[in-house]
């Protein structure tokens, strides 16, 4: 009997070591391993043109705040493991031949370990960044074709933000969160949106999707968190088309706002750290007035990181907002209105008295454009607070991806009622070229325009004549851009394209090439979850995430439905490859979705997209040399601070002679320091990576005649400490186009804030 007792109490031990055991295996499993980067990818500041408007006479004159590339991977484990990888930029988009070289560069690195399976490289859309780095003529038209210097500050940017993030992967748990962001967009076609069948409109309360979807980064060890990524609609458009700052728009200023609220909750700097209701005693304004301009001095490379406010040493606290299905959304939230009555704009074509050009939306800061900027991204900033607040469920499951390429310009689609449909080669309708309310257009256009005159026509077939079947596969779109047959003196735009799902635990990404529309997106995510359900074996559920991550990987413009199609407004007019654009991406991705449901491995297509990079045609010269005026140093002051004391709200400003800042772009360094005294010394007090501060260039894009000029602006924030201040310039230059770089700093005269 005892026997017998001790043998089950044998058992019953052996059972529980075993469920122990078990139970570690478990966790083991379900442990991520996770790592965040983010790196300086700010491109040139003078004389190169925006990618977003297309806009020839938006050509770079400054930074209102450094742009970046934010990153994280999440891996089984540390070395080998199954992982992901996804980076945010603040570009307009991801570019195809940046991905390429990125990927190249990934796999001199690290062999196998990251490719373009299992990464996704996804653009904010922000309009003011410098273009010139994709590799199809469409979208290099305005910038004088590829621009170098711009390409490799995104490619390098994207390989030391996903290096930042390898090195720093750690044991981790990741937590989501969704809410809803009120008044941050707005559906800026309204009237193609209501082309959708009514009883699908009903199942949504908005013209737009209003959720953010957050992800919060822990590290296990520390129970610090690390770092949160978001994703949520909105465009890139707060800053104009006649902005010529570099700025990541709302969604880099809502980044920038989220990374500092998370510095100041977790330690205060050393200029924070002073009482902000001081005053400024007489001794410090008689202080003050007593330091001069320093006048020009030369540096070394490195010396203006020194004075960066923020040091990128791969620890701090990364925030991305990232796009989603953006198409049809616009952050001028207050509408759309007409320049020269007031009054709103054409209901059904966005255009004043047939004119588009007088038809404008605002955002709500208007008719202050950095304001506007400051409170959508705010919004976004503070939902992301509360998400990242009360994020509690947590992620576990599997690491998984899905790529493939396909050719979109080809594809057959099977309709319900088992019609076969096609898709087309790519074209643009003269929507395309009428704008939107965002940015309007050329004169002579109108969104919803269904014929060219017989002057355009002309224009068009100069250009090249479309053929019959692209005429016929694009209607009810007029081609008057016919991209997807033009090959001189190469592709005008992209046939072959990625889609790509990832995978992590109970969320989803789907990444697609292009601006889907509010309704697109809607159709898309449903479309893939319901396969998910239907084909995963109970793995996926009801509770399963789905979101869409814009402009990834590739740019191919934008994807209406069928019915938004059929109006021809912008978003329709830029669909590309014809009506049934949108049914072939749904099909596409459930035959992915379908695969990752059922564990089958992608067997691909056989297709890869092609490097151009060959035969890119780049037509922007660089700078061949500067010279400051004679007895004048580069970094002398110009024009110094007007005024000795100055208190919160105030904007100041001082100019120095400067050099063309596309001589080095002084990547994680800063061009313009706001210095506080401070014992004794100098410490940086805010840089341009600062919302507050503008740096701003005027002068000869290519030299050497007339004289270059560098202004640095400060709006005195709110939250400023009382004390002695002073502007730093930081710069470089060359004497010839062949002559190394220098280096020069100056600084202003001291004045003091209350």
């Amino acid at each position: 009997m005892y026997g017998h007792s001790i043998h089950q109490y044998s058992s019953l031990i052996s059972i529980g070591l075993f469920l122990i055991y078990f139970s570690i295996l478990v966790a083991a499993h379900a442990e991520y391993f996770i790592g965040l980067g983010s790196y300086d990818m700010t491109g040139p500041a003078a004389g190169v043109n925006m990618m977003g408007y297309a806009n020839m006479e938006q050509v770079t004159g400054g930074i209102h705040f450094r742009l970046r590339a934010r990153a994280f991977i999440v891996a089984e484990n540390d070395t080998q493991g199954n992982r992901i990888a996804f980076v945010n930029l603040d570009a307009g988009m991801a570019s195809q031949l940046v991905t390429i070289k990125v990927m190249e560069r990934l796999k001199s690195r690290y062999g196998n370990l990251y490719d373009e399976n299992n990464v996704a490289i996804s653009g904010t859309h922000t309009h003011a960044g410098p273009g010139g780095y994709l590799q199809y003529i469409t979208y290099s038209v305005t910038s004088l074709g590829f621009v170098p210097q711009s390409f490799d500050a995104i490619v390098t940017a994207i390989e030391l933000s996903i290096v930042q993030a390898h090195e720093n992967l750690r044991p981790g748990s990741i937590f989501i969160d969704t809410g809803d962001v009120e008044n941050a967009g707005i559906n800026r076609s309204p009237s193609a949106y209501l082309l959708n069948p009514p009883e699908e409109r009903a199942m949504y309360p908005r013209n737009v999707d209003t959720t953010m979807t957050l992800l919060k980064f822990v590290d296990r060890n520390s129970g610090k968190s690390i770092g949160a990524f978001s994703w949520f609609a909105t465009h890139g458009t707060s800053m104009s088309r006649d902005n010529k700052l570099v700025s990541g728009d709302n969604k880099g200023a809502a980044a920038r706002f989220f990374e500092d609220w998370f510095a100041s909750t977790s330690k205060n700097s050393s200029v924070s750290s002073w009482k902000n209701g001081r005053g400024v005693s007489s001794a410090l304004v008689e202080e003050a007035s007593r330091i001069n301009a320093t006048g020009g001095q030369p540096c070394q490379k490195t010396t203006s990181q020194s004075s960066k406010v923020r040091k990128q040493d791969g620890s701090r606290f990364v925030g991305a907002f990232c796009q989603s299905n953006v198409g049809d959304v616009s952050p001028n939230v207050l509408g759309a209105f007409c320049l020269d009555s007031g009054k709103p704009c054409d209901f059904n074509h966005s255009s004043c008295h047939g004119n588009d050009q007088l038809c404008v939306g605002r955002g709500p800061g208007y008719p202050d454009e950095i304001l506007s900027t400051k409170i959508i991204g705010e919004r976004q900033f503070q939902k992301a607070v509360d998400l990242f607040s009360t994020a509690k469920e947590e992620i576990s499951g599997k690491i998984d991806h899905r790529l493939v390429y396909l050719n979109i310009t080809n594809i057959e689609v099977v309709l319900d009622g088992n019609q076969v449909v096609k898709t087309c080669p790519a074209a643009l309708g003269p929507g395309f070229v009428a704008g939107t309310t965002d940015g309007p257009g050329i004169f002579g256009f109108q969104q919803g325009d269904s014929e060219i005159n017989e002057f355009w026509k002309m224009v068009r077939d100069a250009i090249k004549e479309p053929s019959q079947y692209q005429i016929d596969c694009q209607k009810p779109k007029t081609v008057l851009l016919d991209t997807g047959e033009m090959f001189w003196p190469y592709a005008w735009a992209p046939a072959i394209l990625p889609i790509q799902m990832l995978r992590l635990g109970q969320l989803v990404i789907l990444s697609v090439p292009g601006e889907f529309t509010t309704m697109a997106g809607r159709r898309l995510r449903e479309a893939v979850k319901e396969t998910l359900i239907s084909s995963g074996n109970g793995e996926f559920s009801n509770d399963t995430y789905v979101l869409i991550a814009g402009l990834t990987n590739t740019y191919s413009q934008y994807i209406a439905t069928f019915e938004e199609y059929e109006q021809q407004r912008y978003e329709g007019a830029s669909t590309l490859y014809g009506p049934y654009t949108l049914a072939a991406y749904v099909q596409e991705f459930k035959n992915l979705a379908q695969a990752m449901a059922k564990g089958d491995k992608n067997n691909g297509t056989g297709l890869i997209p092609p490097d151009l990079s060959s035969v890119q045609i780049s037509l922007l010269q660089d700078p061949s040399g500067d010279a400051p005026p004679p007895g004048i140093k580069f970094g002398d002051i110009k024009f110094d601070v007007s005024g000795g004391s100055f208190k919160k709200g105030d904007k100041i400003n001082a100019t120095f002679w400067s050099s063309n800042p596309r001589y080095d772009l002084l990547t994680e360094g800063t061009f313009a320091v706001v210095e506080m005294l401070q014992g004794g010394r100098w410490v940086p007090a805010y840089d341009d990576d600062d919302f507050c501060l503008y740096f701003k260039w005027d002068g000869p894009f290519f030299g050497p005649s007339p004289y270059g000029l560098a202004t640095i602006e400060w709006q005195v924030p709110q939250e400023v400490s009382p004390g002695v201040y002073r502007f730093r310039h930081y710069g470089s230059f060359k004497t010839s186009k062949d002559s190394s770089v220098n280096y020069f700093t100056g600084a202003s005269s001291g004045f003091t804030v209350s």
